[in-house]
């Protein structure tokens, strides 16, 4: 099996989350090269938390449908999820058999997209003293079941933890399109096979 995935940015994603998907995933092509991938952004530059700059690939209007579309996190989450393109454009891909997944909390934004109502789904629960915790905040959101885990497989919505678990929720997608010992050896090769067991035996996957 093949797995192509759309990375959804904006202005303030944190930029270790480009690492943990696109990269993880780009590190996975080497194992399984029929894995596609593509950034998509409201406009084609994005800047960063702390100003680093990102050209997407694309604008969401000219990206391509893929089999998961996947949400980036970051302190810009907050504007994000008053932003009526990317709101439409990942209801619309999920209206159209597209998995919707996130990192960390681009979980907020499928919350304002209405894609977590009454469903299962986690997001970043550490923070800087004085933050609101996005995992309750996720929880205050009318009827969503907000888990405290490091992965929330709810069939057509995959939501992972916060920062770093992005790596996890890429080696899931991974596992769950392309096969088991596609994600092994990417995790092998990312030398991050201790880390992403560790991870296991410390937080629930739910669904999983």
């Amino acid at each position: 099996m093949g797995l192509s995935v759309s990375i959804i940015a904006y202005d303030g994603i944190e930029p270790i989350d480009i690492g943990s998907t696109y990269g993880v995933l780009s590190m996975a092509r080497r194992i399984a090269p029929e894995i596609l991938m593509h950034v998509a952004a409201p406009v084609r530059e994005v800047v960063m938390a702390q100003g680093l700059r990102l050209t997407a690939d694309c604008t969401l209007e000219a990206a391509e449908p893929a089999d998961v579309v996947l949400v980036l996190g970051g302190p810009g989450w907050v504007e994000a999820a008053g932003n009526a393109a990317i709101l439409e454009h990942v209801k619309r891909a999920h209206a159209g058999g597209a998995v919707v997944a996130s990192v960390c909390t681009g979980a907020m934004i499928l919350a304002a997209a209405g894609l977590l109502d009454h469903r299962r789904a986690t997001t970043k629960r550490e923070i800087v003293a004085g933050e609101a915790r996005p995992l309750d905040l996720l929880a205050a959101h009318g009827g969503v079941d907000a888990i405290e885990a490091r992965i929330v497989d709810d069939g057509d919505i995959v939501t992972g933890g916060g920062v770093s678990l992005g790596h996890d929720l890429t080696l899931y997608l991974i596992r769950r399109f392309v096969g088991e010992e596609a994600a092994r050896e990417t995790a092998r090769i990312l030398e991050y096979e201790r880390a992403y067991a560790a991870n296991g035996a410390a937080m629930a996957d739910v669904g999983v």
